[in-house]
């Protein structure tokens, strides 16, 4: 009987280091993925019991019980929602670490500089990977729904680039921005320059807005809004043509003529005195600073020549002179940005009559 019973100690002693070395082996063994790997979507409120069933029948994983004893058996039992990306030549126990730790796909959409809110909002929601709360809903509704107390939502969404994981609310992504473009603009208010004609942040804001809209190219920026602070300084209406643009809505068709400029609006800076009561766009960094610290000079004026840069001018007849010269005799390949600008970012075009 002793023998009997010490044989079988023996057996089970060898059958267990067997099937350990098996499992071991199992755990460190690629899975079957496809040569270019897998997306696998783990919904909320899945188990891990959940995902090795699922890849167990899609004929990746072998032995799914045994993986989902193993995870408890090390306290890894807990997994993360997600699109995960399984690359080839994961094993088992690395499929367990991926889904323990949550490293699932990071998507990213970007918001232009000189976008509107509601070009920014159209982008959300044409994205696949971000849900949509706020389509079809009111303006007003969608302020109240983003939990933001604003009275117009123009100008208020930092334009960047934004990573999110699937399944990302538009909702998540807009107060994200939101928060960016408040902490950019109360730091710059801080470092303004002294005697701007400002009132609050907020015009400030509306003033970057302009800016942007007025020019592709970067380094006028400063300049644009040295003419304009000047303008407001003097009481000289700002006569922008991007707010006309902006206060026309859907009846904008590509091009401005003398009666938009004459026909007066909220926005119509050629009708009104000082700013347009919201921003027109969202602005960048770039913008808010030269809003914040507009570059010193005289001028009064500018005008674009076609190839996305400007001309300034101190007295309206040197204005004049070059509105007949940039203007009046428009080149074929006019346009509004400079090249470098275009191909960045999608800034929509402004063929304007005229400039500054």
């Amino acid at each position: 009987m002793a023998r009997v019973l010490g044989g079988l100690i023996l057996v089970g002693l060898v059958l267990g280091a067997g099937l350990a070395a098996y499992g071991y082996h199992w755990l460190n063994s690629p899975l079957q993925l496809p040569p270019e790997g897998l997306r696998y979507q783990l919904d909320r409120g899945k188990s891990l019991s959940h995902v090795t069933a699922d890849l167990a029948q899609q004929d990746v994983l072998k032995h799914p019980r045994a993986l989902s004893l193993y995870a408890r058996l090390t306290d890894q039992a807990r997994v993360h929602a997600g699109e995960y990306r399984l690359r080839p030549g994961l094993t088992p126990e690395a499929l367990l670490v991926q889904l323990v730790e949550g490293d699932v796909i990071l998507h990213q959409i970007t918001l232009v500089e000189g976008w509107t809110y509601q070009q920014a909002l159209s982008v959300l929601h044409a994205e696949p990977t971000i849900e949509a709360e706020l389509k079809g809903l009111s303006q007003s509704e969608q302020l109240r729904r983003l939990g933001l107390e604003l009275d117009h939502p123009e100008g208020w969404f930092f334009p960047d680039t934004y990573r999110y994981v699937r399944g990302t609310t538009d909702v998540t992504l807009l107060r994200r921005a939101h928060k960016a473009m408040d902490r950019q603009l109360k730091a710059l208010w801080e470092t303004r320059a002294s005697g701007l004609p400002y009132e609050s942040p907020y015009e400030a804001l509306i003033m970057a807005s302009i800016v942007e809209r007025e020019t592709g190219a970067p380094w006028e920026r400063g300049k644009i809004a040295g003419v304009f602070v000047r303008r407001l300084e003097r009481g000289m209406r700002l006569q922008t043509d991007p707010t006309v643009i902006y206060g026309m809505g859907d009846r904008y068709k590509g091009k401005l003529g003398r009666r938009d400029l004459r026909t007066p609006s909220d926005y119509n800076t050629y009708t009104i005195s000082g700013l347009p009561p919201t921003p027109i766009a969202l602005p960048g960094r770039g913008a808010l600073e030269a809003a914040m610290n507009p570059e010193p000079g005289t001028a009064l004026y500018f005008v674009a020549k076609g190839d996305g840069t400007h001309v300034f001018s101190d007295t309206l007849e040197a204005h004049n002179r070059a509105v007949r010269e940039y203007q009046l005799r428009r080149r074929e390949d006019y346009r509004s940005s400079p090249p470098a600008a275009r191909e960045e970012g999608g800034r929509p075009e402004d063929l304007s009559e005229e400039g500054g």
